[in-house]
C-alpha cells in the first residue's frame, strides 16, 4: 500500500475494521486488515523518526490507546487468525514477536505497560496455540495458569474442550479441577463477554455428546441458545437448535419444556 495512503489511514479505525472481521471469522480479511494496521503503524513511526532526526516537531496523530498497542494488536491478530487456519508455525512466530515488543524505544508508563499485557497475552495465546494443535502433554501446565488467572478460565476452557472434541481427549477431571479452583475463590464459572462463554457452552455439549451424556448436553446447549439469541447472532441460533434437535430424543420432558416456553418468549 503506498505511504500517501497509509498516511491517511487511522489506526484506530483499522482495528474497528479488524474486529468486524474477526466477527465474521473472515480469516483473510484478519491477515488483510492486520497487514494494513502493521503498515500504518510502520509508516507513522518512520515518520516520526524522519522529523526527530531532522529537528522537526513530531507530527501529532491521535489515537485511543498507546501506540505501541497497535504494533502488538496487529501481530496479536494476524498470530489469531493463522491459527485459526491451521497455520501453526506462522501463528507461532507472530506469539514470538508481539511477546518481545520491549525494544521500542521511548516508552512512558503507559506504554511499558502495554509491552507487559502483550507478554502475558503473548504467554497465554501460546499455551492455546498448543493445546489447538493437540500437545496435550501441556494440557497441566496450561491449566496450572487458568488456576492462576481466573478471568481467563472461559476462553481457556473453550479452548480446552475444543481440542478435547477434535482429538478425542477425555477432560472430566481438568474440569472438575479448573471450576473447583474458580470457585474456591468466590467465583463462578461465567464471563462478561458473552461470546466466550456461548462459544464454550457450545463446544462443551459437543463434549458431553461425545461422553454419552446427552442430558446434560443440551443443558449447556440450553446455555448456548440464550446466549445467542442475546449476542444476536442468527448462525450461532441455527447451530444450537440443530444440535438440540438432534438430542431431542434424550432430553427429558422438562428440558424440552424449556425450549419450547424460550422459543415462545422470543418468538
Amino acid at each position: 500500500m503506498r505511504t500517501s495512503i497509509l498516511k491517511s489511514l487511522k489506526p484506530d479505525i483499522i482495528v474497528e475494521m479488524l474486529d468486524m472481521a474477526v466477527a465474521f471469522e473472515n480469516w483473510n480479511k484478519v491477515i488483510e486488515r492486520a497487514d494494513m494496521l502493521y503498515q500504518c503503524v510502520q509508516c507513522i513511526q518512520e515518520e516520526r523518526q524522519e522529523h526527530q532526526a531532522r529537528g522537526l516537531p513530531l507530527p501529532y496523530i491521535h489515537t485511543e490507546r498507546p501506540f505501541i498497542f497497535y504494533h502488538g494488536f496487529s501481530l496479536q491478530m494476524r498470530g489469531m487468525a493463522h491459527q485459526k487456519m491451521g497455520q501453526v508455525d506462522q501463528a507461532r512466530a507472530c506469539i514470538d514477536q508481539y511477546a518481545e515488543l520491549g525494544w521500542i524505544e521511548d516508552l512512558d508508563e503507559a506504554g511499558r505497560q502495554v509491552v507487559q499485557e502483550f507478554r502475558f497475552r503473548a504467554q497465554l495465546n501460546r499455551y492455546g496455540l498448543e493445546i489447538d494443535a493437540g500437545n496435550a502433554e501441556l494440557l497441566e501446565a496450561y491449566v496450572n495458569f487458568l488456576i492462576e488467572h481466573p478471568e481467563e478460565c472461559i476462553e481457556g476452557l473453550r479452548t480446552i474442550v475444543v481440542a478435547a472434541v477434535r482429538y478425542r481427549w477425555q477432560i472430566d477431571r481438568v474440569l472438575h479441577m479448573i471450576t473447583r479452583q474458580v470457585q474456591s475463590t468466590g467465583r463462578e464459572i461465567d464471563s462478561s463477554n458473552n461470546d466466550d462463554m456461548y462459544h464454550y457452552c457450545y463446544q462443551r455439549a459437543l463434549y458431553e455428546q461425545y461422553m454419552g451424556r446427552q442430558k446434560k448436553a443440551v443443558e449447556f446447549i440450553l446455555q448456548a441458545l440464550r446466549l445467542a439469541d442475546e449476542l444476536e447472532m442468527n448462525r450461532y441460533f441455527k447451530k444450537c437448535a440443530a444440535l438440540l434437535e438432534s438430542l431431542r430424543e434424550d432430553a427429558t420432558v422438562e428440558q424440552i419444556g424449556r425450549y419450547r416456553a424460550f422459543l415462545e418468549e422470543i418468538g
